[in-house]
């Protein structure tokens, strides 16, 4: 495995992390294909044998259930100041309220059995709150040591560049890392919110590497449960099959070139494109081992720009 620093954070991550949405109680009315205790602690082990030291969730994800298994797992298979534990607030009663952040992070800590978070990540940028009320209390969060390290996911480049000039005006920790969501057929952040977090030193750990397993079979819909049950992983990308899946048959071309999987081409395309740490929210331990191999593939610029020549603009997703 290989590592990282996140941004101009101290935190040294795995060149991959674990997404843990598929973490959590099944009956907990999030997503029906979730893995529950045992399978759950069965991948987190696969996941600390390969090198893999950097867990994200989120208080949402299961109800809280895929925080508390993410928690007992990393408690009985290896010691806390070894990993790197994430998780985010937004999609809770309050949003990004100064009263919503402080109830939200004290039950993400009893929740995950610790008393402070690595990374504390919003999750969007929320349109209700004044930016200052929310930097305000993150960094009140960095004081009182129960986070480490703060990161924000989807959002628009504007939102992000004014949440950390006011950061930097009033002298409150700003974000280190950006959870956005990035792949070979959705890269519409290259626009503005990459250059901005390129520009800051920010840390990129794309969600949807693989856009929902889309760049890494050439069927584009299979018979899992989550393939017939992800409504939100339909909307993302079935609209845009029609010329998305001319990119997803170069990928394959070019993991028949490498002796790799296509999943390895995708994430080697990421990592080429400056990711520190895309997410790979596996349900078997073979996705870890097929992602770790990612790191062995060297695409030329060549392979790059192959890659990319198809892709044309889609409708912002994730950011609204």
């Amino acid at each position: 495995m290989k590592y990282v620093k996140l941004g101009n954070s101290d935190l040294e991550v795995s060149r991959f992390c674990v997404g843990c949405m598929s973490f959590g109680d099944p009956k907990s009315n999030f997503h029906a294909w979730t893995l529950g205790l045992t399978e759950s602690e069965a991948l987190v082990k696969k996941a600390l044998d390969l090198g893999i030291n950097f867990f994200d969730t989120a208080n949402v994800y299961s109800n809280g259930t895929s925080e508390q298994y993410l928690g007992r797992a990393i408690k009985k298979n290896t010691v806390r100041d070894q990993v790197v534990l994430a998780t985010k607030v937004y999609f809770n009663q309050g949003g990004l309220s100064k009263e919503a952040i402080f109830r939200e992070i004290d039950q993400s800590l009893k929740n995950l059995g610790t008393d402070y978070v690595d990374l504390y990540i919003i999750h969007r940028f929320d349109y209700k709150i004044p930016i200052e009320e929310t930097m305000e209390a993150l960094d009140s969060l960095l004081k009182a040591g129960k986070v480490r390290a703060l990161g924000a996911s989807a959002m628009y480049g504007y939102q992000f560049y004014n949440m950390q000039l006011a950061a930097e005006k009033n002298g409150w920790g700003k974000f280190v890392s950006m959870q956005n969501h990035y792949n070979l057929i959705y890269r519409e952040d290259e626009r503005e919110l990459i250059p901005i977090c390129r520009q800051q030193n920010v840390a990129l750990t794309p969600y949807s590497p693989l856009a929902a397993g889309r760049l890494a079979r050439l069927e584009w819909e299979t018979d899992t449960l989550r393939s017939q049950t992800d409504k939100v992983a339909v909307a993302k990308y079935d609209s845009t099959q029609a010329t998305d899946y001319k990119i997803v048959l170069r990928v394959n071309e070019l993991a028949q070139k490498y002796g790799a999987s296509m999943a390895q081409i995708s994430l080697a395309w990421l990592l080429a494109k400056g990711a520190a740490s895309p997410l790979i929210g596996a349900t078997k331990k073979e996705h870890f081992e097929d992602a770790v191999g990612a790191l062995d593939v060297n695409l030329t610029e060549d392979d790059l720009a192959y890659l990319e020549e198809l892709y044309v603009p889609h409708e912002i997703v994730g950011a609204d």
